[in-house]
């Protein structure tokens, strides 16, 4: 039993950091070679990973599908360590509207537009994203925002990421407090009245049952001798 509940917790732990490591903001330096626009059809899998059509527009099986192709610099340690090395990299760039995540992005044509710019003045840039790149479901992590830098070797703090947890622990420590105060003040004091009556009441089966056995001795045969 307690195996199966380390394997729960765990199992929870990391699809709960799957999760976060997906929808939260991700910062890439990267040179954008081209834009391109390309035909695309979803299938029952992949289409979990893609937000829905432009704002105003209708959701359809099939529609064209915005893409920034770059060359991304590699990174360790959760992207605050850069690396002389590049890869390709390919993001989509759509709308996510009202819908989740919760980036409220409405302006994927103004930002295609903004990468077109950087893509030919051949400078970094700092893109920013959400989402995964796997290449053999032809997922794409979306680009959210993107802006020209001197170099790249910028230092990205992700000050949104860090914010997230601290309030995140500071969440989660409150409402344990006040679970621990709710426990201490209503479940334990509910277990120890239940415990209370329930040990009256094995006093009282005993008292009774005492007085049982004592009623039965008087009918007991008596020694004459």
């Amino acid at each position: 039993m307690l195996r199966l509940k380390i394997a729960f917790r765990v199992l929870v732990f990391v699809t709960f950091g799957l999760l976060l490591h997906y929808v939260l903001p991700q910062h890439d330096v990267v040179r954008i070679g081209s834009t391109e626009v390309i035909r695309t059809d979803f299938s029952g899998f992949n289409r979990m990973f893609y937000a829905q059509a432009d704002s105003g527009g209708v959701e359809q099986p099939t529609r064209d599908l915005r893409l920034i192709n770059t060359d991304k610099k590699n990174t360790f340690f959760l992207g605050f360590v850069a690396r002389d090395t590049t890869e390709v990299m390919v993001y989509r760039n759509e709308d996510t509207g009202w819908i989740w995540p919760p980036y409220f992005k409405f302006d994927s044509s103004d930002l295609q537009a903004e990468a077109s710019s950087v893509a030919r003045g051949d400078s970094w840039a700092v893109l920013t994203h959400y989402g995964w790149r796997v290449r053999w479901a032809s997922i794409y992590p979306n680009a959210i925002s993107v802006r020209i830098v001197d170099s790249p070797d910028v230092r990205i703090i992700p000050w949104f990421n860090i914010f997230f947890f601290v309030f995140l622990v500071a969440g989660i420590a409150f409402l344990r407090a006040m679970w621990m105060q709710f426990r201490e003040r209503a479940v334990d004091l509910l277990l120890d009245t239940a415990g209370h009556h329930y040990d009256e009441a094995s006093a009282g089966m005993a008292k009774r049952r005492g007085r049982m056995l004592r009623w039965l001795d008087t009918w007991r045969a008596k020694d004459k001798r």
